[in-house]
């Protein structure tokens, strides 16, 4: 007998001002863009995704391959290709979101440096064929309630990491309302070590912001705030701020 696969969430947008709005089903927003700016990070917890430039020199960005896991409104799938100019790589499991994104939310059509594929995160994660190829990896995995991270296993980060280059990084959005954010953190420094979490403090939405790197560093406060300024002049997105609400995390 075969089993039926669980039906996925009717996908629907919303228009507040200047804002869109994703949405699955329920009133819990999945993604957003500014219309007059489509291509430039609105939400503060998305924009914190991007704190790996942190970690990297600014002129090698455009050399480098981010991955998404999970499309969302394909805030962070457009930002690393139209601006930051990366390789780019979004995993989305729900055909609707993906054409929810082209028809309403102006994400390209796959080229030589987009791609997005229809296809299971986690299976994508453990599979060979990117393994050692992601220098940013991106994970926002929420179902259409918002519970919890659809993935949250030490085996799932273990795989996560086996997808890192040397120096890559991945960055995890942990809100939810029955979701511990002590037990994530905890599954995520098991993996990657506690010399190589970092985590932001929680925005005012919830949305915690956690960075593990493939392989520990310790940067100085005074390169830390050069590398913030040089992204704040190259890309607009608010680095020196994130210093402030930015540490290594605790065990």
């Amino acid at each position: 007998m075969k089993i039926a696969k669980p039906a996925l969430p009717e996908v629907n947008f919303s228009d507040h001002g200047d804002i869109r709005y994703l949405h699955l089903e329920t009133e819990w927003i999945q993604g957003s863009m500014r219309l007059d700016a489509p291509f430039d990070l609105d939400l503060e917890y998305v924009q914190r995704m991007m704190a790996w430039l942190l970690f990297v020199e600014p002129a090698t960005v455009a050399k480098r391959h981010a991955m998404q896991l999970g499309l969302g409104a394909a805030a962070l799938t457009k930002f690393s290709h139209k601006k930051l100019r990366m390789k780019t790589t979004a995993i989305e499991l729900n055909p609707q979101v993906v054409a929810a994104c082209r028809l309403w939310f102006k994400l390209p059509r796959d080229d030589s440096r987009l791609s997005v594929v229809l296809g299971d995160a986690a299976q994508v994660a453990a599979h060979e064929h990117w393994r050692g190829q992601v220098d940013a990896l991106q994970v926002d995995l929420y179902d259409h309630e918002a519970a919890a991270p659809v993935l949250d296993s030490e085996d799932f980060y273990r795989d996560c990491r086996r997808l890192l280059t040397e120096d890559g990084c991945m960055t995890v959005n942990l809100f939810g309302r029955s979701s511990s954010y002590a037990r994530s953190l905890k599954r995520i420094q098991a993996v990657f070590g506690t010399e190589a979490v970092w985590a932001f403090k929680p925005t005012r939405e919830g949305n915690t912001v956690v960075l593990a790197l493939r392989e520990p560093v310790h940067p100085k406060r005074a390169e830390l705030q050069a590398r913030a300024e040089e992204i704040e002049s190259r890309w607009g997105l608010p680095a020196r701020k994130w210093l402030r609400v930015f540490k290594r995390a605790e065990a």
